[in-house]
């Protein structure tokens, strides 16, 4: 990935750029202290976003168009780089907006979240003066920044998996005039040197709570991070670490998702058309793929179906049909439609993927499905579950 270099501003123009930020993001109830708005506006988003991917869609896809100070001026990408969006700076792994001569196709590995987001988050783990603060997830660097300007350089800590990301963060920082510790390392064993933590924020999502960081959190103090999976459900939580490995929390409001840690990600697709061939047996659907779509029951569909993956995928020619896959079961389900909009659904395997998910939705709707605020996280060792209303409640198991 060739590094990009960080063009000349105008330096008046871009602060202003800063404050109208910081404008939008109070206008918009996610900048909610002074603190935080003195961050935004001292910390110069552009020296972490010198290049990035511009999102198309269109006949052939979603594709990423690179954007930089020479393809579309400097005005032009300095005013981008202060929008409230999420910037993507990096494709599969490896290939940067320098690395494209245009639309390119690919998934998102690495990016600059959008400001809203993240002062959002940085408000809801509430540092306060003196804590030491662990981020999982350097990124760009930016929300690594805004910490330092909050509480000190001398009290923030990051951890960055992809070496490359790591050490654009770490010139961008300091290119910024902070220096936190920075580790190129697996975020889901934390940073031993550096505990114990007052707070933890992660800026990737996980599929369970790593013992290393309940290890690493003095008891009383907060883990902030986004729980999701495989079928990309997803759901902020934000935890009171208790003793002995334990902690407990709720869901927080409104939609947040992150790109999963890379040590959690799925793995890949194999044999699936051998596996959907297996006998299998069918009956009408209680519900349909809409379930996989709509934010709380897709959330459900996770938690009930932890294994699970996605695939979309016709058959000879035949309609685009939805599929869930478990490879550990091995374990199938296919949604088939009757044209009408009802359904009938295929399960084959040593476990009913499709019976487990319409149970979690039912319990849910049986409750008055309430938002995502009413479930909650309990975490033992050996032992994770999201509850709905109470710890006593309804619960399913995460993955250990």
């Amino acid at each position: 990935m060739t590094e990009p270099a960080v063009p000349t501003v105008d330096e008046r123009h871009a602060a202003r750029l800063g404050e109208q930020l910081a404008d939008r993001l109070e206008e918009g109830g996610n900048l909610r202290s002074p603190v935080w708005r003195a961050a935004v506006t001292a910390v110069p988003r552009h020296l972490f976003v010198p290049a990035f991917f511009r999102r198309t869609n269109g006949p052939r896809g979603t594709l990423w168009t690179p954007v930089t100070a020479e393809r579309t001026g400097t005005d032009a990408w300095l005013e981008e780089a202060y929008t409230d969006t999420t910037l993507v700076t990096q494709l599969d792994g490896g290939i940067g907006p320098t690395d494209a001569d245009g639309p390119v196709p690919g998934d998102p590995t690495s990016s600059s979240t959008l400001p809203s987001l993240v002062v959002r988050m940085l408000g809801d783990l509430d540092p306060q003066d003196g804590d030491q603060v662990l981020e999982v997830g350097t990124g760009t660097g930016y929300s690594t920044a805004l910490m330092c300007h909050r509480l000190g350089s001398e009290h923030v800590t990051s951890v960055e998996y992809d070496p490359a990301v790591a050490g654009r963060a770490r010139a961008a920082i300091k290119a910024a005039g902070y220096e936190p510790t920075l580790i190129n390392g697996d975020g889901l064993l934390g940073y031993g040197a550096g505990a114990p933590y007052d707070r933890l924020i992660a800026t990737c999502s996980v599929r369970t709570i790593p013992p290393e960081w309940l290890r690493q959190v003095r008891p009383g103090g907060t883990i902030l991070t986004t729980l999701s999976g495989w079928l990309y459900g997803s759901g902020l939580v934000r935890l009171t670490v208790g003793d002995n490995g334990t902690a407990e929390g709720r869901f927080l409001p409104g939609t947040v998702s992150f790109m999963i840690a890379r040590p959690q990600a799925a793995p890949a697709l194999t044999s699936v058309s051998e596996l959907l061939e297996q006998a299998a047996h069918e009956r009408p659907a209680r519900f349909g793929p809409e379930v996989l779509s709509d934010w709380t029951p897709q959330f459900l569909a996770q938690l009930a179906a932890p294994g699970a993956q996605y695939l979309g995928m016709s058959k000879d020619g035949g309609p685009m049909l939805d599929h869930l896959v478990d490879l550990a079961g091995p374990s199938f389900a296919t949604l088939l439609t009757d044209g009408e909009g009802a359904f009938a659904v295929r399960q084959g395997g040593t476990v009913r993927l499709w019976d487990a998910v319409e149970d979690a939705v039912e319990t849910w709707r049986r409750a008055g499905s309430p938002p995502q605020t009413a479930f909650g996280l309990t975490v033992a060792p050996g032992r994770q579950r999201v509850w709905l209303g109470d710890p006593d409640g309804p619960s399913w198991p995460l993955p250990v």
